[in-house]
């Protein structure tokens, strides 16, 4: 039996996610549409490979009854997640991506009771951003158990694939989702800002739809959570301005526009452009004392540290380290899992009404 299907193998994350997985020595099978480009990629990393489209529900059972974990990395994620997800439970397998859409994993929640009940994991995310957001929630709520609330910040992105830049106007919308009191609420855009210290003193971010909103509260269930990301004051402007007009930008001739410029956007950096480049998320924690926590996690470059983390990701789950229905990173591999990889590092800060202080390992 081939343990391991890769969807998407020929998009710019997929073929790394493949080289990675060959190197890893692991026992797999490239799958997607586009025949040609799979031959090419197989002939490459000396697998084999399924020609399926996600339209093909018959063909996607047949390419998933002699697999036991399917690793989806055909983005958008709000379309291509549901078929997979679907021949997944009715073949019971196991599910993984590496999307960051909300919506997507809103829907993956959705199935939760079904794979229970068909002994099969949903874990979406496994990647950048929301493994490494995934495991700082578990840390703060360690060193915080009574946090009520939690907040997210990612600091400004510099480097955006074609994949990315879909996903990102796949955000665009007139209101921001956030959790409240244990629920998912819509504020508009614009009306949460915050500042937050990513390293090199305080930037301002604003509040977006993000994933953590779902999978923080799974694995902490913790109330209260937002999450935010590094704008500049004409970068929080386009925002709030894109939002007046999200209805308008989903009807047919303005997405037919945009999928014309995002065939010639670049499919996404070299390792030249990513040399030297990282990413930090903070995160902080409050109780209803108001006492704070903060913790900083910086990393490589999201295109550069998510192959490592998704092939840990399968090695574990193929070795039985799963748990059936929905679930996220740190539930299933534990807070410290992010830790383990090359050029991460976490900061604690303790703010209290005495204290002040940092440390780092």
């Amino acid at each position: 039996m081939t343990r391991v299907l890769i969807y998407g193998a020929t998009g710019f994350t997929g073929r790394a996610i493949s080289h990675e997985a060959k190197q890893a020595g692991l026992d797999f099978v490239v799958a997607g549409r586009n025949h040609e480009r799979l031959m090419e990629l197989a002939e490459d990393v000396d697998v084999p490979f399924i020609t399926v489209r996600l339209d093909d529900a018959v063909g996607l059972d047949q390419a998933l009854n002699d697999v036991e974990v399917v690793m989806n990395v055909a983005g958008p994620f709000v379309d291509t997640a549901q078929p997979v997800l679907e021949a997944c439970l009715r073949t019971r397998t196991h599910y993984l991506d590496v999307s960051g859409e909300r919506a997507s994993f809103a829907r993956a929640l959705q199935y939760d009771g079904c794979a229970r009940e068909r002994g099969v994991m949903i874990l979406p995310g496994v990647g950048f951003v929301n493994t490494p957001s995934d495991c700082l929630a578990a840390h703060l709520k360690k060193r915080m158990p009574d946090a009520n609330e939690l907040r997210f910040a990612f600091s400004r992105v510099d480097l955006v694939s074609r994949g990315t830049m879909r996903a990102m106007l796949s955000l665009v919308r007139r209101d921001v989702c956030i959790r409240r009191h244990g629920e998912l609420v819509a504020i508009p855009v614009g009306r949460l800002e915050r500042c937050f210290d990513f390293g090199e003193g305080l930037q301002m971010a604003a509040a977006l739809s993000w994933a953590d909103v779902i999978t923080a509260y799974h694995t902490t269930g913790i109330p209260n959570i937002e999450a935010y990301a590094e704008m500049s004051v004409p970068v929080r402007g386009a925002y709030q301005l894109g939002a007046l007009w999200a209805e308008p930008l989903r009807l047919l001739p303005a997405r037919w526009a945009s999928d014309l410029a995002l065939k010639a956007w670049p499919e996404g950096p070299d390792m030249t452009a990513r040399q030297g480049k990282r990413r930090v998320i903070v995160a902080e924690v409050e109780n209803l004392g108001r006492w704070k926590m903060t913790s900083r996690i910086s990393l490589p470059d999201g295109y550069s540290i998510t192959p490592p983390i998704a092939i840990r990701a399968l090695q574990k789950v193929t070795s039985g380290e799963l748990k059936p229905g929905f679930a996220t990173p740190a539930k299933v591999f534990g807070a410290d899992f992010i830790t383990d990889f090359d050029g991460v590092r976490i900061e604690d800060v303790i703010r209290g009404s005495l204290d002040n202080f940092r440390w780092q390992w």
